[in-house]
């Protein structure tokens, strides 16, 4: 035959007389920073590379994300890749650098 479990609560009683709940107190978490990948015009590799190389190294990117990327970093002179924790944010930077892209990264304000 299954019992039944009932679950008590016993409130601590103030001064007052009057029952007091205890709650735990809540903790405020900062967000962690966030970084910005940026990819700088390259006069030297082409653009189909630089589209498959931003895809290999960032395979959140779409093909059209790539594309949009390295067109402004053609047009502009700087493309934003990506935007995330500056673990990965030095992980893409280091990577497209050593397949010959030039990257850095900075704080997203």
């Amino acid at each position: 035959m299954p019992r039944s479990v009932v679950a008590t609560q016993t409130p601590s009683r103030d001064s007052g007389g009057a029952a007091v709940m205890e709650k735990a107190p809540e903790r405020v978490r900062k967000p962690s920073p966030r970084y910005k990948v940026l990819l700088h015009n390259d006069p030297v590799n082409s653009m189909e590379y630089v589209v498959v190389t931003l895809r290999q190294v960032v395979p959140s990117l779409s093909e059209q994300d790539a594309i949009a990327v390295m067109l402004e970093a053609h047009n502009t002179g700087v493309g934003l890749v990506i935007v995330c924790d500056l673990e990965p944010a030095e992980f893409y930077c280091e990577t497209l650098k050593a397949k010959g892209l030039t990257s850095t990264i900075e704080p997203e304000e």
